[in-house]
């Protein structure tokens, strides 16, 4: 299957439970990735026979920085299924890296990945 990646999209919102994470913006990484048949849009060349990756990076990025929600497995849901909904695609898998989560410890980042199909 063809796909359309959209990788380390990066965006500052107020997503998670604690009081704090709801006044102080925090960094959200997301990569999208779709499965779309491009067989057509391989051949004629044109934007009218693919997704405009421009399109879902606005989507995506109104999702993020309008919508509050407690948890990254809700936001990356919520992101999966509009697309989904939105674009002809076949399936969607959304994850999204919360880098700096309120967490005492050493990591690289926490995240969530969503698998939606049609």
């Amino acid at each position: 299957m063809d796909n359309i990646i959209l990788k380390g999209l990066e965006f500052r919102a107020y997503h998670g439970v604690l009081a704090e994470e709801k006044v102080k913006p925090q960094l959200f990484k997301i990569d999208i990735i779709m499965a779309v048949d491009l067989s057509l849009a391989s051949e004629t060349d044109d934007i009218a026979d693919t997704i405009n990756y421009a399109d879902v990076y606005l989507d995506v990025k109104d999702i993020v920085e309008n919508n509050n929600f407690n948890l990254i497995e809700k936001l990356a849901g919520y992101i999966a299924d509009y697309i989904l909904a939105k674009y002809p695609i076949l399936n969607v898998k959304v994850v999204v890296y919360k880098p700096n989560a309120p967490v005492k410890g050493d990591f690289d980042y926490f995240a969530v990945e969503i698998f939606r199909k049609k």
